[in-house]
C-alpha cells in the first residue's frame, strides 16, 4: 500500500531512532509496568516514597532530572536573543498559560464534576501547575523550536513562583463566590513552589549550559553536537520511561482500585490537552510563527508539571484525599495523549510554510 502522508512527515520520522519512533509503544509499556509493580509488589510504593524532596519522592526526582538535561544541553543558548525578541510567540504563552489554561480547566472541572468537589478541586489545581518538564521531550520529538522552548519553560517558571498561589485562591475561593459555586482553600507559599524550580528547572539548565559552554570551548561545537549530543541523547528517554515507571508504581493500587473515578477524572482531562493544544498551534498559525514555534507554543500551552500539582494536592489535602487521585490521574492521561499529539503535530507540518531548516 502507497502512503498518504505528506513526504515531509515521512522524511521526519523516518529518521527517529528505533527508541523514538516507538515510543508510543515504550509508554504504554512503562506505565503498564508500573501498575503492575504497584499492584503486586507489596510496599514497593512505601520503599520509593520512603525519601522525598519536599512531596516529590527521591526516584522520580531522579528521573526528572536525568529526562531533561539531555534536552537542555542541545540548547543553543547563544540563540536565545532571537526568541526573547520575539513579543508575539512570549504574549501568546503567556495568554494561553496564565489567561486561557486555568480558566478552561476550571470551566471543565466544574461541567464534568460538578458532584464531585475533591476531584474538581484536584483539577483546578492542575491547570494552574504549567508545565516545566516533560514539555521538553514533546517538543523535541516533534522538531520544535529547543532555544524557544527553554525560553518559554522559564517564563512559565517565574509565573509560577509568583502567580500560582494567586490563581489558587481566585479559582477556588473568588471566582466560585462570584458565581454562586461551592468555594475551596489552598494554602501554599511561594518559596515552595520556587524549591521546585530550582530543583527540577534550575539544576538541569544549569547542568545543560554549562554542558554547551565547557564542551564548545574545549573541544568545539562541531564535536560537541556530532560527538557528544548523540551519546546523551538516548538519557531523555530513559528517564522519560524511568519516571513514568516509578510514578505509576506509586500510585498503581490508587488509579487501579478506583477505575469508574479515574474515568470522571480522566474525561475533562482529555478534552484539555486537545483544546489547549489545537488551540496553541492554531493561534501560533494564525500570527504567522513557523512550525518549529507554532508546535512550542502549542505544546509548552498543553502540557502540565503533574510533580508539582500532585506534590500540593498531597501536601495540603493528603495523599489518600481525591485532590491527589486528581493529580495522579494527570499524567495517566497527559502522557499517551501527548505522544499521540507529537505525531499530529509532525503531520500538520504542512499546513506551514517551511521558513526554517529541520533540526535532528
Amino acid at each position: 500500500m502507497t502512503s498518504t502522508a505528506p513526504p515531509r512527515t515521512l522524511a521526519v520520522i523516518g529518521a527517529l531512532s528505533v527508541l523514538d519512533r516507538f515510543l508510543p509503544v515504550w509508554i504504554l509499556a512503562a506505565m503498564a509496568a508500573g501498575l503492575l509493580l504497584g499492584r503486586l509488589v507489596p510496599g514497593l510504593d512505601a520503599a520509593l516514597d520512603a525519601v522525598k524532596i519536599g512531596e516529590i519522592s527521591l526516584p522520580i526526582a531522579l528521573g526528572l532530572l536525568l529526562m531533561m538535561y539531555p534536552v537542555l544541553a542541545k540548547v543553543r543558548y547563544d540563540r536565545l536573543g532571537t526568541v526573547t525578541g520575539d513579543r508575539r510567540m512570549l504574549l501568546s504563552s503567556l495568554l494561553l498559560n496564565w489567561v486561557a489554561g486555568p480558566a478552561l480547566m476550571f470551566a471543565l472541572a466544574w461541567i464534568f464534576l460538578p458532584d464531585l468537589p475533591a476531584y474538581r478541586t484536584g483539577l483546578i489545581i492542575v491547570g494552574l501547575a504549567r508545565c516545566i518538564a516533560m514539555v521538553l521531550i514533546w517538543n523535541d520529538l516533534a522538531c520544535g523550536d529547543r532555544e524557544a522552548a527553554a525560553v518559554l519553560v522559564a517564563l512559565n517558571s517565574l509565573f509560577q513562583v509568583v502567580a500560582f498561589g494567586a490563581l489558587g485562591w481566585f479559582y477556588l475561593r473568588v471566582l466560585p463566590g462570584w458565581l454562586g459555586l461551592a468555594q475551596a482553600e489552598l494554602q501554599v507559599s511561594a518559596w515552595d513552589i520556587a524549591r521546585y524550580v530550582l530543583i527540577f528547572l534550575g539544576v538541569p539548565l544549569l547542568a545543560g549550559y554549562l554542558s554547551r559552554r565547557l564542551g564548545e570551548r574545549s573541544k568545539g561545537r562541531d564535536w560537541y553536537e556530532r560527538r557528544y549530543l548523540p551519546k546523551i541523547g538516548p538519557l531523555a528517554l530513559y528517564g522519560l520511561l524511568f519516571t513514568i515507571v516509578v510514578l505509576f508504581a506509586l500510585q498503581g493500587h490508587t488509579i487501579t482500585s478506583r477505575p469508574g473515578d479515574v474515568v470522571r477524572i480522566a474525561l475533562p482531562l482529555l478534552a484539555y490537552f486537545a483544546l489547549m493544544w489545537g488551540g496553541g498551534l492554531l493561534l501560533g498559525r494564525v500570527i504567522g510563527l513557523p512550525y518549529e514555534r507554532a508546535t512550542t507554543l502549542a505544546f509548552t500551552a498543553a502540557g502540565n508539571n503533574f510533580e508539582l500539582a500532585i506534590a500540593v494536592a498531597v501536601g495540603v489535602f493528603g495523599v489518600a484525599s481525591g485532590q491527589a487521585l486528581a493529580g495522579v490521574v494527570g499524567p495517566l492521561i497527559e502522557v499517551p495523549v501527548l505522544v499521540g499529539l507529537v505525531y499530529v503535530s509532525l503531520a500538520a507540518r504542512r499546513l506551514f510554510p517551511a521558513k526554517e531548516p529541520v533540526h535532528a
